[in-house]
């Protein structure tokens, strides 16, 4: 170990040192190669030396394997090589093989090399090559370190007779997809890992593997003279493989580790090195962080790989088949400009869009309209990507273009995968200049798992699918209501600009309308049409903000919102949209409950549209009758329910539909009526929820001042998260409060959940003595990366009688519970709590009331502690 003690020093200065150029570099890749290549020398260098200590024979031979064998190695990277050994050789009948082998790999490790190792013959290699994909691919860049010359040069003869490159070429691209759908199939995940994610590095990696496989050359500039790639590509591919080269080193250099993932703890760091700061609005707040500056030049560099890779594979593979002699497939004519070609489409001519610009938009409609195309050929792929700067504005405000876009946008079939097949060619920001500016912007909401364009057609997606019968199982009313629609290009319009103006300050709704606007006007869009599409961009917000924050039993909220709304078709419209909104923001952010209150909201709201005023007094007759009709169902004695309506005020009947009220009485009648002294003071009941997931839980006891925080208290340790609650106090002192809970065990536990909860909150709400103190419960890496600043509103309802708190904040655990302790401490009553949770950020809405509220003290001290409870940890 002393021995090795120089060897290791300097190994570690000479690293050092190489690094330390590489971390004052900027955003320069320029000589980025080269220091790849001096690290791996100083590898090299090391290696030879300990070799040469372990006294290895002359017929043994070190191989650098895997991306050390490129002769580049990054900062945190394995040193990768393989000790080839001519047959009849084993290190298990060498004892002195055996000896020199744990010498030279324990020496590595002593020196700081972290090596990965393997010991094989060159039958072995080959045998295991034949066997292992990785394995061939690994050797398929070897390079000889030191040793045995002559054992190298029959090993690479050998492995090279032995390759397959269509087999080579097969096995590669079906790595590939199952990597890409490992990673969700886009290069656009919020932390995406720069070398396996598509359009990551080892997408670059595939296409040189397999050229070398079959002889078509070890570089780029091989490539373009084989003519696979021509030089605007070649130039393309080294520029944005250099950017995520460095991106990658970075996040060694940052992470001290091997790390490849952005991961949102790293973004600012690998940003900041690069030199981008974070741009300051007027007001102090951070206007565009420095993180969101990286992450979209990373987005756009592998967009292009992405890009790039498909039309380079295709012709590959396009050259093995003429290789071999085997057909490329039928062809048919589709008109003078296009034919297909084995289900792709192609171009008649490489320089087509050129001397016909029109034929661009053309492409799109024919991939809708053509049954059986798949896809674009590499010809047509490329002729695309080298035809982008005649897509100027000449080209966007020819009226022929404009009426193709119209067309596509207009067809019966196809619009999700047209649209998606225009973003990745570049073709739609392209023709749409306002939706380029927000391809690869990242949204750090903590609600949003997609960067903005892919957000965008997502939602695109969503609504397309309520028109098509296929998936009317999904949302069966949604897709009820787009059957009767009679122009679904109006929803996609909406969608495609709802959030296009995102990002650039200020209400991105109003300055979405001025967008699609001027969209209308150049496109010659019906009046009628076009105002209909300014007004979903820019009341897109309006029905979600409503339906999860206002009392939608108040008449007034209904009657307010139908007169913004305006009319049926506005509405239905409306509705459509925000559906298709809310499910394509995140996995996460969608529930069955948020559905139903969604679709509360529009039937109240369509009875006022036609005609009928609201009248709570109807209302609340109307749900008695039902609640009646219900209960007899379950041959409830006649008037038993009596006893308990008799203590309830309108209140109540407004705020519960009429399952939940006949729910009430079936459970709470008896008990009421004749009361058992000696039986339990607090019934608690719980039943799988008939709104979709999760539970409905029923709590009837005594009211107390701090039972709503008792309650958030039990189910935050039990591990469920609350949804919704309605609280109200029966004119007998009672409280009778409903929750929506959910939890993520399964399913099918439901019924021994219900039992723990029907028990467990029992005994919770009957013991006595203070409340425990919140605890701050841990949060998410993303909420620590891009934390947001919490907020308390309060201020008096339409009717003064009540007051609205207001909060947002990161969501953790306990943060509920939280506030409720706040409110208990003050002595607020709660009447109503809607809880929304999005993604990692929570708004929730409380109707409180108090004799606290009414002092300007009071209310600070209230706001003040509020904020507290909501700072994340």
């Amino acid at each position: 170990m002393t021995e090795l003690a120089p060897l290791r020093e300097a190994y570690k200065r000479d690293k050092a040192a190489v690094l330390q150029n590489l971390a004052s570099s900027g955003a320069s890749t320029r000589g980025l190669q080269k220091t790849l290549h001096q690290l791996a020398g100083l590898a090299d260098a090391l290696l030879i030396q300990l070799w040469q200590k372990a006294g290895f024979s002359a017929h043994v031979c070190l191989v650098a394997v895997g991306g050390f064998g490129r002769g580049e190695l990054l900062p945190c990277s394995d040193v990768d090589v393989l000790v080839l050994l001519p047959d009849g050789q084993s290190p298990e009948n060498t004892p002195e093989l055996q000896n020199q082998l744990e010498r030279f790999i324990g020496s590595c490790w002593d020196t700081g090399l972290e090596i990965g190792s393997s010991v094989r013959t060159l039958s072995e290699c080959l045998a295991e090559s034949a066997k292992d994909i990785t394995v061939q691919t690994s050797l398929l860049e070897s390079r000889r370190i030191t040793g045995d010359l002559q054992l190298f040069a029959q090993f690479q003869q050998q492995y090279q007779a032995a390759m397959d490159p269509q087999a080579f070429f097969l096995a590669k691209t079906l790595e590939m997809r199952q990597r890409h759908t490992k990673f969700e199939d886009t290069p656009y995940a919020l932390e995406p890992n720069c070398k396996e994610s598509p359009g990551g590095l080892r997408d670059l990696q595939i296409i040189l593997w397999v050229a070398r496989a079959a002889g078509l050359g070890q570089s780029w500039d091989d490539l373009a003279r084989k003519g696979l790639a021509t030089p605007l590509e070649v130039r393309q591919i080294k520029r944005n493989e250099a950017l995520l080269s460095l991106i990658r080193v970075r996040l060694h250099l940052q992470a001290r580790r091997r790390e490849d993932r952005l991961v949102f703890d790293l973004q600012t760091g690998v940003a900041e090195s690069f030199g981008y700061m974070a741009d300051i609005s007027s007001d102090g707040r951070i206007a565009v962080r420095a993180s969101e500056k990286l992450m979209r030049q990373y987005y756009w560099a592998a967009k292009a790989v992405t890009q790039l890779n498909q039309i380079l594979l295709l012709n590959i593979e396009d050259r093995l088949k003429s290789d071999r002699g085997e057909t490329l497939g039928s062809f048919r004519t589709l008109n003078e400009r296009f034919f297909e070609k084995a289900g792709l489409i192609e171009v008649a001519s490489d320089d087509l869009y050129e001397k016909h610009p029109h034929a661009i938009l053309e492409t799109f409609l024919l991939y809708q309209a053509t049954p059986g195309v798949t896809g674009l050929s590499a010809r047509t792929l490329r002729a695309l990507y080298n035809v982008r700067p005649i897509m100027n504005g000449q080209f966007r405000a020819d009226p022929v273009n404009r009426q193709t876009f119209m067309q596509i946008l207009q067809q019966p079939f196809g619009i999700t995968h047209a649209m998606r097949l225009m973003n990745q060619t570049s073709v739609l920001g392209r023709y749409l200049w306002v939706f380029r500016r927000i391809v690869g912007q990242m949204q750090h909401d903590l609600f949003h798992a997609y960067t903005v364009d892919q957000h965008i057609l997502m939602v695109l997606r969503n609504v397309r699918r309520f028109f098509m019968a296929e998936h009317a199982h999904e949302y069966p009313f949604c897709s009820q209501l787009a059957a009767g629609w009679d122009k679904p290009w109006i929803l996609y319009t909406a969608a495609l600009f709802h959030d296009i103006a995102k990002g650039r300050g200020g209400d991105h709704s109003q300055l979405g309308k001025a967008e699609v606007r001027t969209f209308a006007r150049q496109h010659r869009l019906d009046k009628a049409d076009a105002q209909l599409i300014e007004f979903l961009v820019g009341e897109h917000l309006t029905m979600s903000h409503v339906a999860q924050k206002e009392d939608l039993s108040d008449p007034d909220v209904i009657g307010r919102f139908a007169q913004r709304v305006g009319n049926e078709r506005n509405l239905t419209a409306l509705y459509l949209l925000t559906v298709a909104d809310i499910r394509g923001t995140s996995p996460k952010v969608w529930n069955a409950w948020k559905g139903k209150l969604l679709e509360d909201l529009y039937k109240s709201t369509l009875r006022v549209l036609g005609g009928r005023a609201p009248d709570a007094n109807a209302v609340v007759e109307a749900r008695k009758r039902d609640a009646l009709v219900e209960l007899a169902r379950h041959a409830e004695p006649h008037e038993g329910h009596k006893a308990l309506w008799d203590t309830l005020d309108v209140g109540y009947f407004m705020r519960h539909d009429a399952s939940d009220i006949a729910w009430h009485a079936r459970q709470l009648s008896r008990h009421v009526a004749k009361p058992d002294p000696a039986g339990p003071r607090t019934i608690v009941r719980a039943r799988i929820s008939p709104v979709g997931e999760g539970l409905q839980v029923l709590v009837f006891t005594p009211d107390q001042p701090d039972l709503f925080a008792r309650i958030c208290g039990h189910f935050d340790q039990a591990g469920f998260s609350i949804l919704d609650a309605k609280v109200h106090t029966t004119r007998t002192g009672w409280a009778l409060d409903t929750f929506q809970i959910v939890t993520s065990m399964l399913p099918e536990h439901y019924r021994e959940l219900i039992t723990m909860v029907e028990s467990g909150l029992s005994r919770t709400i009957e013991q006595q003595g203070p409340l425990p103190a919140p605890s701050r419960g841990r949060v998410s890496r993303r909420v620590k990366s891009f934390p947001m600043t919490p907020r308390v509103t309060l201020k008096p309802d339409d009717k003064a009688q009540n007051w609205l708190l207001s909060v947002s904040a990161s969501d953790r655990i306990g943060l509920l519970y939280g506030i409720a302790t706040v409110l208990a401490r003050h002595g607020i009553d709660l009447q109503l709590a809607k809880i929304s949770t999005l993604g990692e950020r929570v708004e929730d809405t409380f109707l409180i009331s108090g004799p606290a509220l009414q002092q300007n003290k009071a209310q600070i001290e209230i706001e003040t502690e509020l904020l507290q409870a909501l700072q994340a940890v």
